[in-house]
């Protein structure tokens, strides 16, 4: 029955499909054309959608506000252009790719150089966009949302290879109400031979510059050696320009070993930071623990595999009595004799995170272009 019994749900308004590896396109364009208040759809692993009409007519007739789409190998990036009008009601959007993404994407077919008329489509109301585990290139369909958006509240650009910087400031500069950013990067070969992230300190003045509304930020970098900190475009000052320029409530810094304690020292004089990630930053010590227990707001910590911090620096905050919660997972020199007292609810744990968890990755590979 599946889709079928869906379609005679003419008043279906949310659809979210899991690992349905029996949903055929053919399905999809049934409950599309019969359920005409469809507002939102999911679809996650769904690997035998392939033909993209259902998503023309939605595009066309129908009033979806809200699309993801995860692990749909028959979906490419430059299908979702066939989305058309539609773009222009969606206001929340999600697309995901995992497993050997960066060799799987095909060109868009119907790019010509210096005309793009093609991706001439309008997203003026879209809120929330998420781009993971992708290859953006001028002639693959998905590069075009970077300069199309405006109204953007939470921005999630995770592991995508091929951004453009310049398209990236650009975006910030046109996005005053982004309250929330997740910057997932990684090293790789750029015009000057060098490996680094995509992204530099310009993107971060941007951001400070023109988003005065944000409030939370992941910084996360995966595969960037700490004896190499110029594979990390940011600078330590770079990052705390943002930070003490914007009222960022929640900041998560992920293998951001370019931050030390003097960085910690920038963050304990922010009027405004309530929650404080810090994962896999190797550079923050015992000292950056005394610094932060100054913080006016701070309330929530969590250290992830900090292997610099001790229980000399839990004792400082301990000594503190500011902190609602304390998240301890993977620091090798902290025990959990050492937590008690810091916070008033704890959640300790030894256990050693995987790579893949500890960077919101679902493929563990270096990628390095060609020259």
């Amino acid at each position: 029955m599946g889709t079928s019994y869906l379609a005679y749900c003419r008043k279906l308004r949310s659809l979210e499909l899991s690992f349905a590896p029996a949903i055929t396109s053919t399905g999809i364009f049934r409950v599309a054309v019969s359920c005409c208040y469809l507002s939102v759809l999911h679809l996650v692993d769904c690997i035998a959608i392939e033909s993209v009409e259902w998503l023309e007519y939605l595009g066309r007739y129908g009033s979806l506000g809200e699309l993801v789409l995860k692990d749909c190998d028959g979906i490419s990036q430059y299908d979702l252009l066939k989305f058309g009008p539609g773009w222009r009601k969606l206001q929340r959007f999600e697309f995901e790719i995992n497993g050997t993404y960066w060799l799987s994407e095909r060109p868009d077919p119907s790019y010509v150089v210096g005309y793009p008329s093609s991706y001439d489509i309008c997203c003026d109301n879209l809120k929330d966009l998420r781009l993971a585990h992708i290859v953006t290139k001028p002639e693959i369909g998905l590069r075009f949302l970077l300069g199309k958006c405006k109204a953007l509240e939470t921005l999630y650009l995770e592991y995508v290879i091929g951004l453009n910087e310049d398209e990236v400031i650009s975006l910030f500069q046109r996005c005053c109400n982004l309250k929330t950013i997740s910057l997932r990067l990684m090293p790789l070969r750029c015009e000057d031979h060098w490996f680094r992230t995509a992204l530099t300190d310009d993107s971060l003045e941007a951001l400070a510059l023109s988003c005065p509304m944000l409030q939370v930020v992941e910084l996360t970098f995966t595969f960037c050696e700490p004896s190499y900190p110029t594979e990390i475009g940011f600078t330590q000052k770079g990052i705390l320009t943002l930070i003490q320029s914007c009222p960022i409530r929640a900041l998560v810094l992920n293998g951001a070993s370019i931050f030390d304690d003097e960085g910690m020292k920038g963050l304990s004089s922010t009027q405004f930071l309530e929650k404080l990630d810090l994962v896999d930053c190797c550079s923050v010590s015992d000292a950056g623990m005394y610094l932060i227990a100054q913080a006016p707001c701070l309330s929530h910590l969590t250290l992830r595999k900090c292997s610099s911090v001790t229980d000399d620096g839990l004792a400082a905050l301990a000594r503190s009595q500011k902190l609602e919660s304390l998240t301890v997972i993977g620091c090798r020199r902290i025990s959990q004799e050492g937590v008690q007292g810091a916070a008033k609810s704890v959640c300790y744990s030894s256990e050693t995170e995987s790579h893949n968890s500890l960077k919101g990755m679902n493929v563990y590979r270096k990628i390095r272009q060609s020259p």
